[in-house]
């Protein structure tokens, strides 16, 4: 069996993981059975981690604990994205290197963007896998 070539699209709203098969990109359902998977995590009281659309949904509900558009953050300081911190419903900080990170309530930490990236890679990876 030949291994499988896949492509993630890690977007800042929505994401996509397509698999070649032959010369035909197929793009591959998630979990929920949608081809689009929101760029979107929670985390509960129960530390439970939600990536996709339950996050989604989780977001009128538990807007400090839900991180979306986590993209827009990775790789800059906090003083860079003061402007753009106003705009989302979570609480963005400083880390101790001056980095942008989410604090948390419900981890009581803070989260680095690149963890809510990996979050959504690994959601889409093993939908790959489960194709």
């Amino acid at each position: 069996m030949a291994e499988k070539v896949i492509g993630i699209d890690l977007g800042t709203t929505n994401s996509v993981v397509a698999v070649m098969i032959g010369d035909e990109t197929v793009v591959i359902q998630n979990q929920e059975g949608s081809r689009l998977t929101p760029s979107v995590v929670s985390w509960t009281k129960e530390r439970e981690i939600l990536v996709g659309e339950p996050a989604k949904r989780r977001a009128i509900l538990d807007p400090e604990n839900t991180v979306y558009e986590s993209k827009r953050f990775i790789g800059r300081k906090y003083e860079e994205v003061i402007d753009e911190a106003k705009r989302v419903s979570y609480r963005v900080v400083p880390d101790e290197k001056g980095d942008a990170s989410f604090e948390i309530p419900n981890l009581g930490r803070k989260v680095r963007p690149e963890e809510g990236g990996a979050l959504v890679l690994k959601k889409l990876k093993e939908a790959a896998d489960a194709s």
